[in-house]
């Protein structure tokens, strides 16, 4: 069973194709919560009209899905808190030109 820490870590390799920014650093990831061989993904998107909101779904929950003992992965997308770029890694605001 994969901890919290491992699951963050496979999530930072699905990108926001308009951004450029894995999820992770872009504070799209809410919470994890593994029970079992199950894990349970809040996250949200940068705008409820995002076009590739599916595909970074899908990508998500096929990448925790390829992980040693998970049989499966639910990623449930939220909308509060809305997300906002304060909520971005310093990384990542410092790779979009945020001031940190």
């Amino acid at each position: 069973m994969p901890t919290k820490e491992e699951v963050l870590e496979v999530l930072k390799n699905v990108n926001d194709p308009e951004i450029m920014m894995n999820i992770v650093d872009l504070g799209l990831v809410y919470d994890v919560i593994i029970e079992g061989n199950k894990v349970h993904v809040k996250m949200t998107l940068t705008t409820p009209m995002c076009p590739v909101g599916p595909m970074i779904e899908k990508e998500a929950k096929e990448l925790i899905e390829e992980m040693e003992g998970v049989d499966e992965a639910v990623i449930e997308i939220v909308w509060d808190p809305p997300w906002n770029p304060g909520m971005m890694s310093d990384e990542a605001k410092i790779a979009l030109g945020y001031d940190v």
